[in-house]
C-alpha cells in the first residue's frame, strides 16, 4: 500500500471538503441579509417586482446549494474509491473491476442528489410533483430507447457478480476467437487475440455464449498429438517423450507430463502428451518448443513419425539418419582431439565407426549434473555451455566449440556428471560409450595409462576453473588408473 501517495488524496480531500463546507456555511450566514437587499433593490417586497425578485433569489441560493452539496458528495465518493479499491482492495486475489466502482458511484450520486434536492425544495414538494412525473414518462422513453444499453449494464453486473473470469484469464469464446481479457466495463469486454488485436464483446452477448476460460492462477493443461510407427518401442517412446517435454520452458514441474498412447492408427500408434503451463497466456509458443524438441529427441533416438502410407512390399532397410556424417569426417574430428591422441589411426577408425552422432535443439540439455555417466561426448558442430546450479541459482563455467569435449570422466570411470551442458545453438556431438573403447582398451593396455595421464591434466585444468566454487570431484586424484581397470572390467 502506498502510505504517501494515500496522505497526498487524503490532505487534497480535506481541503476541497473544507473549501466547500465553508462556502456552504457563509451562504447560510449571508442570505437571510443578500435577500433583504435584493428585495429592497426591487421594491418594498411587499409588491409582484418584490415578491419575484426573492422567489429568484431563493431559487438561485438553493441551485447553488445543489451544486455545492453534489460538489461535496463527489469529493467524498472519489476519495473512498481511491481509499478502498485502489488501495486496501488492489491486493486481493481478483482485481476489482471499474464495472464495480462505477455503479458504486452512479448510485451514490443519484440517491445523493434526490435526497439533496428534497432538502432544499422540501416546502415547495408539492409543487415538484408534476416535474417528477414527466420525468418518470421521460424515463421510459429513454429506458425504451436505451434498452440494449441497459442490457449490457446488467449483463455486467451478473457476469461480476458471477466471476466466471477475470483479468489476465485465458478466454475462447465460441466462433469469435481466443485471447486474454484485457478490461470488463459496463458496456462489455476486450479481449487481446494472440495476434495482437482487440476483440470487444458486448456483455448481453458474453452472457449467451458457452466460454472456454483457462484461469490466470490455475495449472491449465495442454494436450500435444503426434504418431510413431509399430516398429518402436513405446516404453522406450514414453520415456524420451517425458524427459524432453519436462526440459521445455515454462512447463510446469508441479505436475510429472503424461504421455500416452491414443489409438492404433492405421499407419503407427496414435499418441498424447499431457502437460502443464506455468503461464497459459503463451501456450502457442510452448507447444511449438515442445515439437520441436520431441523431433530433435526422435532423431538423436531412431524413433520415426509415422506418416499415411500404403505398403504393398515390406522390405526392412537401415535406419538413414538426416544429419549424415562420413567416416573419415568423424575420423578427422577425433584424430585432431587431444584426449584420443594416443590412440593409433586404425583404433582410432575403430572408435569412430562405434561412435553415434547426436543433434541437440538449442537450449537443451545434452547432460544433467548428477547424472549417471557412460559414455562421452565430443563437439562436431555448434556450441555448449556447461553450468551447475550454486545456492540454487545456475553459473556458467565455460562455453564450448567445435572440437571441445566432456563427459571423459563418466567414460572412463563410470562417475556422475559434475555439471550440466546444454546446447546454445543446435549442436552435433559425437557420443562415446564405453563399450566402443573397451575393446581397443582390452587389445593395448598401455593405453590405461595414458588415459589416466590425460584425465590427470583434465581435471587440473578443471579444478583451476572452477576455484571460485566448492564444487568436489567424485573421483580421487590417486585412483584414475584403477577406477579405468575397474569400470572397464580389465584384468591386467
Amino acid at each position: 500500500m502506498n502510505f504517501s501517495g494515500l496522505r497526498k488524496k487524503f490532505l487534497i480531500f480535506v481541503g476541497v471538503a473544507g473549501a466547500i463546507t465553508l462556502v456552504l456555511i457563509y451562504i447560510d450566514f449571508a442570505a437571510p441579509t443578500l435577500r433583504q437587499h435584493v428585495t429592497t433593490f426591487f421594491g418594498t417586497g411587499e409588491g409582484q417586482i418584490g415578491y419575484t425578485a426573492a422567489n429568484l433569489f431563493d431559487n438561485l441560493v438553493s441551485i447553488l446549494k445543489i451544486i455545492l452539496w453534489m460538489g461535496l458528495v463527489i469529493a467524498v465518493v472519489r476519495f473512498l474509491n481511491s481509499v478502498v479499491f485502489n488501495n486496501f482492495l488492489h491486493s486481493s486475489q481478483y482485481e476489482i473491476s471499474n464495472l464495480v466502482r462505477n455503479v458504486f458511484s452512479i448510485i451514490i450520486f443519484i440517491a445523493a442528489f434526490f435526497i439533496i434536492l428534497q432538502s432544499q425544495y422540501s416546502s415547495a414538494y408539492e409543487k415538484l410533483t408534476p416535474i417528477f412525473t414527466g420525468s418518470t414518462i421521460l424515463a421510459v422513453v429513454i429506458g425504451l430507447a436505451l434498452q440494449d444499453t441497459l442490457g449490457n449494464l446488467f449483463s455486467g453486473l451478473a457476469i461480476q457478480a458471477d466471476q466466471p473470469f477475470q483479468i489476465g484469464d485465458v478466454i475462447t469464446v465460441a466462433d469469435k476467437g481466443t485471447g486474454v481479457v484485457e478490461n470488463i466495463s459496463w458496456r462489455g469486454v476486450k479481449i487481446r487475440t494472440f495476434q495482437n488485436k482487440l476483440l470487444v464483446i458486448s456483455n448481453s452477448v458474453l452472457g449467451k455464449e458457452s466460454l472456454e476460460i483457462a484461469p490466470r492462477d490455475n495449472l491449465n493443461a495442454r494436450l500435444l498429438d503426434f504418431g510413431t510407427l509399430y516398429a518402436n518401442s513405446p516404453a522406450h517412446t514414453i520415456k524420451i517423450v517425458r524427459e524432453v517435454v519436462r526440459q521445455v520452458e515454462n512447463v510446469s514441474h508441479k505436475q510429472r507430463p503424461i504421455v500416452r498412447i491414443k489409438n492404433f492408427g492405421d499407419s503407427g500408434i496414435d499418441w498424447e502428451v499431457k502437460y502443464w503451463l506455468d503461464d497459459y497466456a503463451k501456450y502457442n509458443e510452448t507447444d511449438a518448443l515442445v515439437r520441436q524438441r520431441i523431433w530433435y529427441a526422435f532423431q538423436r533416438e531412431e524413433i520415426d513419425f509415422y506418416f499415411p502410407t500404403r505398403t504393398l512390399y515390406i522390405e526392412d532397410k537401415p535406419h538413414e539418419d538426416i544429419f549424415v556424417e562420413t567416416a573419415n569426417e568423424i575420423f578427422e574430428r577425433l584424430s585432431n582431439n587431444s584426449i584420443f591422441a594416443a590412440l593409433s589411426d586404425e583404433e582410432t577408425r575403430k572408435l569412430a565407426a562405434e561412435s553415434d552422432v547426436r543433434v541437440f535443439a538449442p537450449g537443451e540439455a545434452i547432460v544433467l549434473q548428477g547424472q549417471d555417466g557412460n559414455s562421452m561426448f565430443v563437439i562436431h558442430h555448434g556450441a555448449v555451455r556447461v553450468q551447475i546450479k550454486e545456492d540454487g541459482k545456475t553459473k556458467v563455467l565455460d562455453t564450448l566449440r567445435e572440437g571441445g569435449f566432456f563427459g571423459e570422466m563418466g567414460l572412463l570411470t563410470g562417475a556422475p556428471r559434475t555439471a550440466t551442458v546444454v546446447a546454445e545453438e543446435e549442436t552435433e556431438v559425437l557420443e562415446i560409450s564405453h563399450l566402443c573403447l573397451k575393446p581397443i582398451l582390452e587389445a593395448n593396455p598401455e593405453l590405461v595409462s595414458s588415459f589416466s595421464r590425460l584425465v590427470e591434466e583434465r581435471r587440473a585444468l578443471i579444478t583451476q576453473i572452477q576455484a571460485e566454487t566448492e564444487t568436489k570431484e567424485v573421483i580421487d586424484k590417486t585412483s584414475v588408473f584403477d577406477s579405468i581397470r575397474k569400470f572397464f572390467g580389465l584384468s591386467y
